[in-house]
């Protein structure tokens, strides 16, 4: 299924809704900045959380927790590299890479050795909104999460001007 997230209401500063590639809202994403680290929250379209981002503090390089069903699900870590960017992402539900052009926001997102979702700009016209197309049988919120905290990471001060 793809999903549409306009990039500019995309902070953990905010209140935003994921939509599907029609307009249909599937997800409530709640975020909350802290003096004490980032949390946001994704929910279901009834209310029910189902995942937990929490920023870790006092680390050299930016490193989240992602939480599903209130337990914790993987762990991401921005590498040191002096090039392109590398992320870290150890996690129970199994073994991620993620792969292309993260500064544009057209990367895969590799689980196990197959794709596990696509992120683009190349699929919608709207300024700043890009898709996040999830391969059928993977957790889509858990999927939505991790661009989430790549999005964070790396495009964290464009947000604040947006």
């Amino acid at each position: 299924m793809r999903f549409m997230i306009k990039q500019k209401f995309f902070s953990f500063g905010d209140n935003f809704t994921i939509d599907d590639e029609m307009g249909n809202p599937h997800y409530q994403v709640r975020g909350k900045v802290f003096s004490f680290g980032d949390k946001l929250r994704i929910y279901d379209m009834q209310g029910n959380e189902l995942v937990y981002i929490e920023q870790k503090l006092f680390k050299l390089l930016p490193e989240y927790t992602i939480y599903y069903n209130g337990s914790p699900a993987a762990r991401v870590k921005k590498e040191f590299t002096f090039f392109k960017p590398r992320f870290n992402i150890e996690s129970f539900i199994g073994n991620y890479t993620i792969e292309g052009n993260y500064w544009g926001m057209d990367f895969d997102i590799i689980k196990d050795g197959c794709i596990a979702a696509q992120v683009s700009k190349k699929w919608f016209t709207f300024r700043d909104t890009y898709g996040v197309d999830i391969a059928e049988g993977e957790n889509s919120a858990f999927i939505l999460a991790l661009v989430i905290v790549i999005d964070q990471v790396l495009h964290d001060n464009n947000h604040n001007n947006g």
